[in-house]
């Protein structure tokens, strides 16, 4: 079948090749190990018997680092479900095997240096999750695959696939580059996938949630805000709503991107690091990317969830006046700006009120409508989509998210006849439950990809309202993420830019040339943090240990609180130096402002 990927391998390694064999093929992948070339064979026995010997399920690709090339295997993989009677995987287990027999060559410090980038690779491959198929286009959605040439669904999985979305498509450049080898050439998604069959009264349908992550200006968190110049924003996630039954097929999307400004907050040790947002110079990137929107799918409605107070509202005002000041006809037309400050409106708990915000943009949907066809009849198309933003487009984002993809799948339902007159998704317990955890769940495994936790509010998501015990969850999620984004959140960038090819790895490093991952700041400086730590425990020592409180007890108190005192406000006045800050690029964030507010 044209576009298919060879969907089991088995991968024969010796001392100076690697040998890549299709199941029922006679074509063969060869990889000379010391040369480093790639070339397409036929079968002829040409294997050695004395050939190491595995079965694997799909190429990730191959990543150059210090000691030479490594190749990316998929050697285990665990279904997903079946789209359009196409299977989808998940990737659960890999191997990274390098060209190189061994590192002799290498310095003791070059091969510290090469360690360390192979623990960022293994350490993002262990993101969850990476998903793909090996016959169906997942990065694209159904309307816009309905709507492609028959030429277009001819060509290779790779070659047709969106490469906003291709998370690989930069480890396979050695073999994309050659045509013949598209049968080895898998393109993989990072984001979350779900596919469940779903009863509603006695009827059977496939219902699907399809995150797909952007792969530009991806990272995590707190280095990855805002806008580029080209117009590309942080975080960028598009999230489809699919359903199936008999011969019906249904699509609705929506998308999530950071606040389409020039703005930073970079980890400082500080809670809450203050935002800097750029003086000016926002207008010729946010109008790329609002274009670019109205490009791929239509009419816009940019929902925008953050405060109104503080740094936010500044945010907020400008990311307004953008919109109803822009004189680019395609924005004037097309992009309608949506502010609902969902903290205010949902104070103590009152998450009800949600409904506010959800009667305001129903005129919107239904004008905007999802794609629907019936045996290969379009009955209505997506003419545009809610783009939903708050801070970090995680927590309030999927919770409008599930929103509106609940209204929709209300409608849907209702014109396949699966729902019948009055009644609604949530008169149906068990399909209700299963609705509810899959729109966690993609919470959960896009925070988890951009923050490197869980979604908060996730309880109301699960439960359709908001719990003690899910604030208490959110505390614990908080004090996580703090601790990821100002001490791992480096590294993780840096894994991304490697494995995105945004920083490429040089051969000589360490030897003939710097490796930027070489240790520059001063080692004296975590004496700081040691010695704020002492001081909080001599505090508690004098607290509870004495059975009876002196004079001495308490000036000793007093002044072990002096010296926490002391070293709280050193380490927080250096904080910037003792975060775990990204190495290989420059600051992926374009402007370094003044603040504001």
């Amino acid at each position: 079948m044209a576009g298919e990927v060879a969907d089991e391998l088995v991968f024969y390694c010796t001392d100076d090749r690697f040998f890549l064999e299709p199941v029922n093929t006679q074509q063969l992948l060869v990889i000379d190990r010391v040369t480093h070339e790639i070339t397409l064979e036929e079968n002829n026995g040409q294997i050695p018997f004395s050939a190491s010997r595995k079965t694997v399920y799909g190429i990730v690709g191959i990543i150059h680092l210090i000691a030479g090339p490594y190749l990316i295997l998929i050697t285990k993989k665990i279904k997903v479900g079946t789209l359009n009677k196409q299977t989808i995987w998940r990737m659960s287990q890999w191997e990274v095997v390098p060209y190189a027999r061994s590192m002799i060559s290498l310095t003791p410090e070059q091969k510290v240096y090469n360690d360390k980038y192979l623990s960022m690779v293994q350490n993002l491959l262990s993101t969850p999750y990476f998903y793909f198929s090996y016959t169906y286009d997942l990065t694209h959605s159904v309307q816009r695959l309905y709507y492609t040439a028959e030429d277009f669904l001819q060509m290779a999985l790779h070659e047709r696939a969106d490469v906003r979305f291709v998370w690989n498509q930069h480890l396979l450049r050695d073999l994309t580059v050659q045509p013949e080898m598209s049968l080895f050439c898998l393109p993989i998604i990072h984001g979350y996938i779900s596919v469940k069959q779903a009863m509603i009264g006695g009827e059977w349908f496939t219902w699907s949630v399809i995150s797909r992550r952007s792969v530009y200006r991806a990272g995590t968190r707190m280095w990855t805000r805002g806008i580029d110049q080209e117009g590309y924003v942080a975080n960028y996630c598009e999230t489809e709503q699919i359903i199936e039954f008999r011969d019906y097929r249904s699509s609705f999307i929506t998308t999530r991107g950071s606040i389409p400004l020039h703005w930073s907050q970079e980890p400082n040790i500080r809670y809450k690091p203050k935002m800097v947002l750029a003086p000016s110079g926002h207008e010729e990137a946010f109008s790329r990317h609002f274009e670019s929107q109205v490009l791929c799918y239509g009419k816009q409605v940019a929902i925008n969830l953050i405060d109104q107070k503080g740094v936010e509202g500044k945010l907020q005002e400008t990311f307004k006046h953008l919109i109803e000041t822009n004189n680019r006809q395609m924005i004037k037309d097309n992009v309608k700006y949506e502010y609902f400050d969902f903290h205010h409106e949902c104070r103590k708990m009152r998450w009800d009120r949600l409904s506010i915000l959800m009667d305001r943009v129903s005129q919107d949907q239904e004008s905007m409508g999802y794609f629907l066809f019936r045996d290969g009849m379009v009955l209505q198309e997506q003419e545009g989509v809610f783009r939903v933003n708050c801070i970090d487009c995680l927590d309030r984002t999927n919770v409008v998210q599930s929103m509106l993809a609940r209204r929709q799948l209300q409608s849907c339902l209702s014109k396949m006849g699966i729902l019948h007159e009055n009644q609604k998704i949530e008169d149906h317990f068990s399909f209700e439950s299963m609705f509810k955890n899959v729109w966690a769940d993609n919470a959960d495994m896009v925070s988890t990809q951009y923050s490197g936790t869980g979604a908060l509010k996730t309880d109301f998501t699960r439960t359709g309202k908001r719990t003690k015990q899910g604030v208490v969850k959110d505390g614990w999620n908080s004090a996580v993420r703090y601790i990821k984004n100002n001490f791992f959140d480096g590294d993780r960038q840096d894994a991304i830019d490697i494995f995105l090819g945004k920083y490429q790895v040089e051969p000589g490093e360490g030897a003939t040339r710097p490796c930027p991952l070489k240790e520059t700041r001063d080692p004296r400086l975590y004496l700081l943090p040691m010695f704020l730590f002492f001081s909080l425990l001599m505090i508690f020592a004098c607290i509870l240990l004495p059975s009876e409180y002196t004079s001495f007890t308490l000036l000793s108190m007093l002044f072990w609180a002096s010296m926490t005192g002391a070293a709280g406000f050193l380490t927080l006045l250096q904080g910037r130096q003792l975060v775990n800050a990204p190495r290989l690029c420059a600051s992926v964030n374009l402007v370094q402002p003044p603040s504001v507010g």
